[in-house]
């Protein structure tokens, strides 16, 4: 018959004692100066043998309080030794996402990608390309069939942690976890991997900053990081934040309920919510039309990623981050509702009746008429999203009300450039925004464009065509026929009729204003084209004719009228009068 059990003589207890002291950091230099996981795999198996035959030994009933007392300091030291193994494991293998082999072959990369590339955020254009690309046909090689977010299709996890590692990790938190050592491997796990997500979003250019922060950014500079997050975004959702649900999946399966889901949460929550922060300053900031493609950009990132977020973040412990992500895409789709009604109701009500001076961009043309409404045939439009019908229905609006405050202006040539302006305008706002164009579409812009160009030719003829009349032969001539001679008197009130006209459109058009350089610019050459060549030939053909002292009735070279017209539309007076012709 075997004696009783009695572990403080036990041979198996004093072996694993032995062993567990001789790793005990506060007693042995050798043992804080080396790791037991990175040396001989025999010592890692004699290590973990040696906590099993300690933990063996806290059920025993036949121990005696010396024994306890041994055995739980034995423990003690052997948990202290783990959580350190356990730490130490984890710092190792602390990688930010390689970003750009995340965009090359899988087997470059610190991280083994199990799925097709995730591209950098710097690769724009071709990231919003080939991301929907990867989401639908690349397929994530993690096998855990119990787990059903790693089966849908936007999900695409990465190792994080080779595999013969993750089996070191599990059999540490296993031993922990057993000993009643959970809160601490939590928190070390946590601690650790959250270290290894913050690094990760640097590297993404996800930055910390609160509503505050966000709300206090010129719109420039906030622009260029909404559109940072809405790739970052995806990443973090799909790859970042997947994957480390999946390596808590692998490292703490079968240890207990619910552990798994605690050290995700432990890891990911404060990430989580400084990721969605952002989205939620955005959602609660002051409204203005210039922010509605960004805000819809944000909803839109954001309602395709809800459908992941609720299965990575499929446990209760994880119902804020949830709810918060729900939330705040209700709130961004409030906010570009307000923002389009906001938009409508101030083009509408808009009350002014005095005439923008120099006829440049009216305010309402940058977002702000008559509460009349004008008709719109919306079958031309057939096809457009409700969005798209309902931002032309604004511009149709717009140019209405421009129209009705055109009418305001006395000068019908300062009418006709006011709407040229405000519609080229719009129109190169339109070009500008690839979303708002693609809404829009080509064929309601070329409509737009060929109003502003419209516009134009009108003003050109309720401008020139009476300067130019006075640039004809008719008139002229005296009885007997053209060739029996010209007229010096209707020659000479010709041509003081001319003066007079061209320096009156002169000292008045050069303090209208043109704001677009280019547009400007073609205007001018579209006047001299007309001007110019009129001037030449009548002065070529006629100027001989005039009689004495020509220069009292002839003021002006071609070249004087040509340095003219580089005065119009500059938005200030001329500084001097046009230069006389040279005597």
């Amino acid at each position: 018959m075997e004696p009783p059990e009695n572990y403080a003589g036990n041979t198996d207890f004093e072996s694993a004692e032995r062993i567990i002291l001789r790793w005990d950091s506060a007693a042995s230099e050798e043992a804080r100066e080396n790791m037991i996981f990175e040396g001989d795999r025999c010592e890692v198996d004699r290590y973990l043998q040696a906590v099993d035959e300690i933990q063996k030994s806290i059920s025993s009933t036949s121990i005696s309080d010396d024994a306890q007392t041994k055995v739980n300091s034995a423990i003690q030291i052997a948990m202290a030794r783990l959580e350190d193994e356990f730490r130490n494991i984890l710092l190792v293998h602390v990688h930010a996402l390689d970003v750009e082999s995340l965009s090359a072959d899988p087997g470059s990369s610190t991280c083994s990608i199990t799925d097709r590339k995730v591209l950098t955020e710097d690769q724009d254009d071709q990231f919003d390309r080939e991301q929907d690309d990867v989401l639908k046909h690349s397929e994530s090689s993690t096998s855990v069939a119990s787990s059903s977010y790693r089966s849908t299709s936007c999900i695409r996890q990465i190792d994080l942690i080779p595999e013969e590692t993750i089996e070191d990790l599990k059999s540490i938190a296993q031993r922990m976890i057993a000993a009643g050592y959970l809160r601490e491997c939590i928190q070390v796990y946590g601690s650790v991997r959250r270290s290894a997500v913050d690094a990760s979003f640097r590297e993404l250019g996800v930055e910390k900053l609160s509503i505050g922060d966000v709300q206090r950014l010129e719109w420039d500079a906030l622009e260029t990081k909404i559109r940072r997050w809405t790739r970052a975004a995806k990443v973090c959702v799909r790859v970042l934040f997947a994957s480390e649900k999946s390596l808590c999946e692998q490292i703490f399966e079968g240890v207990g309920t619910d552990i798994d889901y605690a050290c995700f949460m432990e890891t990911v929550k404060g990430p989580a919510i400084q990721l969605f922060n952002f989205a939620d300053a955005i959602s609660i900031s002051k409204r203005s039309p210039e922010k509605l493609f960004k805000i819809l950009d944000l909803h839109d990132a954001l309602a395709e990623l809800l459908p992941d977020v609720e299965v990575v973040f499929d446990s209760k412990s994880s119902d804020s981050i949830r709810v918060q992500a729900a939330e705040i895409l209700s709130r961004l789709a409030e906010a570009a509702k307000g923002i389009l009604s906001e938009f409508e109701n101030a083009v509408l009500r808009e009350p002014s009746t005095v005439p923008v001076p120099g006829g440049t961009i009216h305010p309402l043309t940058r977002y702000s008429g008559d509460p009349t409404t004008p008709d719109m045939d919306f079958s031309e439009l057939e096809g457009k999203s409700p969005l798209a019908l309902h931002l032309i229905w604004i511009i149709v609006i717009l140019q209405f009300n421009l129209e009705g405050k055109s009418k305001h202006y006395k000068d019908t040539s300062l009418a006709h450039l006011f709407l040229m302006n405000n519609v080229h305008y719009i129109v190169q706002k339109i070009k500008g925004s690839p979303e708002l164009r693609e809404m829009i579409g080509d064929d309601y812009l070329k409509k737009m464009t060929g109003k502003f160009r419209q516009a134009a030719t009108s003003y050109q003829r309720a401008t020139w065509v009476n300067v130019l009349y006075c640039l004809r032969d008719e008139g002229l001539h005296v009885s007997g026929g053209f060739s029996s001679g010209v007229s010096k008197t209707a020659l000479r009130e010709r041509f003081k009729t001319f003066n007079t006209m061209f320096e009156e459109v002169h000292r008045t058009q050069a303090v209208w204003l043109v704001p677009d350089s280019q547009l400007r610019e073609e205007l001018r050459i579209s006047v001299s084209e007309k001007l110019i060549p009129a001037y030449r030939s009548f002065l070529g053909r006629l100027g001989n004719h005039i009689g004495k002292h020509p220069e009292n009735y002839i003021k002006y070279t071609v070249e004087d009228l040509e340095t003219a017209v580089l005065d119009f539309f500059e938005g200030y007076p001329v500084s001097q009068h046009l230069r006389r012709r040279s005597q």
